[in-house]
Order: C-alpha cells, then structure tokens, then sequence
C-alpha cells in the first residue's frame, strides 16, 4: 500500500548578525525616547513654559509612533526594512535637533512632537521584530523577540544615566545635540536587516494576500482587536510613567537622584523581564501570560501609591515595574504572527501598536493635564489600576491559533 510522502519541515540557522544588528538599533531607537522625563524640569524652566505643554508635546510623539508604525511596517514589508530604519534615524535625529532649539511651543511640538514621534516608529520594535521574524525559524521566534525587546530595554537602562549625565555636564540643549548624532549610527547598523516580506529564510507556501485584504481579516478578528485593545492599556501606563515619574517624584519630596537610579532599574530589570517574556511565550499561553502581567501590574501600582512614599518603595516599584515593563512585547507581536504569519506581520503589528501609543497619548497628556488642573497625580495612577485589571479581562477570552486560511496551508 503506498503511503503519501509528507514533506519535511524545512530547517533554519539562526540569523545572529540580523538579531545582533537589530538589537543594537533597538538600543539606539529606544533609549533617547525613554529619556525624555530627564529633559521637562529644565526646559520648562528655561523656557518658561508649563507641564500640560511639554506633556502635549511628549503625548504628540506617542500619537505620531502610533500612526506611523503601520505605515512604516507596511513600507519596510515591501520596500525594505534598512530603507525605513536609514529614514527614520534622519527623521529622528532632525525632531531632536529641532527640540533643542525650540523657543515656541509649536516648535516643540513639531521636533519632539511629530519627528520625533515619526523617527521612533520607524524604527520600532514592530520594524525589527518583523525582520527578525522573516528568518528565524518559526519555533525560536517567540525567543527573538525578547532578545529584540531586550535591547530595546538595555537601551532605556543606558541612556537613562546618560542623558542625565549630559544634562549636568553640557546643559539640556547641547545633551539633545549629541542624542541626534548618536541617531545617524542607526543607518550603519541596520544593513544586514535589508530585505522585505519576500526575502529571509521563512517558506512562502502561503498564498500571497494584499495588504488590503490582510487589513480587512485582521480586523474582522475577533481575537485580533481584544488583543489590540489590550495593547492600548499598556501604552497609557509605560508613557505616563516614561515621561511624569522623574516630576511625581518630586511632588512626593523624593531626591531628584532617585529618579535616575527608579528609570535605570526599570530599564535593568526590563532586559530580564523581556527575556524572560519570550522564554514564556515560546512554552506557554502568550494570552493568560498577558492577563497575569496587567494584573500584576495593577497591583504593583496599588502598592507604591498605598504605601509611604521612601526611596525604598521608589526602587521596589521600579524593580518591579521593570520586570514587567516591555513584557508584553514579545508574547503581543507572538499572537499576531501565530494567528496571521508573517507575510505582514510588520503592518499588522503596527496597527497593534497604534492602539499602544492612543493610549500613551493619553497617558502622557492626562498626566500633565490632570496635575496641572488638580494639583495631584494621583487620579491617574487610579486610571491606570482600573485600565489594568481591564486589559487582564480582555485577553483572557482570546483564541491563539492561526485563521483558517493559515491552518489549511503547509507549515512555515
């Protein structure tokens, strides 16, 4: 009786100059961004300007990452991803340049704002994730993609001493300038990532699907948009506490060193903490592992705000909240790639991403807004408990398994 040969799995190397070059420009695209706090106080001293404006700035730049990250991964997934880096560090390097010199809000707005904004997600995890993804064999993919949250991790734990470091020696200003030369390394770095959609080592069995149509299932997916909304909690609490932790701390008669040594632990503590992540999410369920982070961070954030303020409370919360900072990165872009593939997981992982940073605009926003108006941080911090426990909810019901389109093809 003859027996139907099945074709054998097709075997990958592991791609570890993209992954080394990847996470170096992960490191360089983060770490300025994850700054940005260090540089509030003294330039709304020096220009005379109040918190709800430079917090509408910083909120501008999430919003802008959010709207660009799509179009830039839809860009890299057929153009190339070294094209869409190379632009993106020019673009980001020009937001700070322009942010340094702004003596108006409106040029705040416009370089830290909207170039900024539009650098960062061009170079943003979605970008790299996506390339990493494109030629890493599909059961070591949810590990790479902690080894690129990972350094975008290393990258806030170094540029947090750094920037502060460049601030006390050479003023805010010149400390901007020598962020914006670090930015044009970027294009250097990023040249093992070319390639586009079409190229690395995963197979194409899969029938070619038009962005338009990718778009279209994505958001008829019921699992696709809870993971999105979920997604959208996390952008609120990471830029609220990026941008207005170094100024809450203050208002709670912390040292201001202590908000050096808070952001460098959750920068630390992220690189373990997006290790970990991808360890989990390659052998567990990425959607409980999902709910139990933002549980853990609602009650993380219900502890630092209950407890007396001290320096030790200020590194407990940033040790913890560092552990889980970035987490939800790799098991997030993992969801997208096991329900879609890859063939547009750097659009698709955008539009993810989108609803990330509405959320850190108006982290960002309230946060300076509300104190401003209230006098008190602390209805935000409210806000992002409860936003927490919903995010946990509704992640729970999300089914992780490929549509049927990708379950009737031949395996990656």
């Amino acid at each position: 009786m003859a027996t139907a040969s099945i074709p054998s799995r097709p075997t990958f190397s592991m791609p570890w100059l993209i992954i080394v070059c990847g996470c170096a420009v992960a490191a360089l695209n983060f770490g300025p961004r994850s700054a940005m706090g260090f540089f509030q106080l003294p330039m709304l001293t020096d220009r005379g300007w109040d918190r709800t404006t430079f917090g509408l700035a910083m909120a501008i730049q999430n919003l802008l990452w959010g709207l660009g990250q799509p179009v830039f991964g839809a860009i890299a997934d057929r153009y190339g991803t070294w094209r869409v880096l190379a632009l993106s560090a020019v673009i980001y390097a020009a937001g700070l340049v322009l942010m340094a010199t702004a003596h108006t809000a409106g040029m705040l707005d416009l370089g830290a704002g909207i170039l900024i904004g539009l650098g960062v997600a061009g170079g943003s995890f979605g970008i790299i994730l996506a390339a990493f993804a494109r030629n890493a064999p599909p059961e070591k993919r949810s590990f790479v993609f902690g080894l690129g949250t990972a350094a975008g991790s290393a990258g806030m734990f170094l540029f947090a001493p750094i920037s502060q470091g460049l601030i006390e020696a050479y003023g805010w200003v010149n400390a901007l300038f020598y962020l914006a030369a670090a930015m044009l390394v970027i294009p250097l770095l990023a040249i093992p990532l070319a390639g586009n959609a079409q190229s690395g080592q995963v197979s194409r069995a899969v029938a070619e699907q038009s962005m338009r149509d990718a778009l279209r299932e994505a958001l008829g997916h019921r699992s696709f948009l809870l993971l999105t909304a979920g997604f959208f909690v996390c952008g609120f609490q990471l830029a609220f506490i990026t941008v207005h932790f170094p100024a809450y701390l203050g208002d709670i008669g912390i040292e201001p060193r202590y908000a050096v040594i808070a952001l460098a632990l959750i920068g630390f503590f992220n690189i373990i903490g997006s290790l970990a992540s991808g360890y989990i999410g390659q052998h567990y369920s990425k959607r409980i592992f999902l709910a139990l982070i933002y549980l853990a961070r609602a009650v993380a954030v219900v502890a630092f705000i209950l407890l007396p303020p001290s320096p030790a409370s200020v590194i407990a919360f940033a040790v913890v909240t560092g552990l889980l900072w970035l987490a939800t990165v790799a098991p997030t872009n993992g969801l997208v790639a096991v329900m879609f593939g890859t063939r547009h997981l750097g659009m698709l992982g955008g539009v993810v991403f989108l609803s990330h940073q509405i959320g850190s605009f108006l982290g960002v926003w309230l946060g300076g807004y509300l104190r401003d108006t209230f006098g008190s941080y602390d209805g935000v911090w409210w806000l992002s408990v409860a936003l927490a426990v919903g995010a946990a909810i509704v992640h729970w019901p999300i089914v992780e398994k490929p549509v049927p389109r990708l379950e009737l093809a031949p395996a990656e």
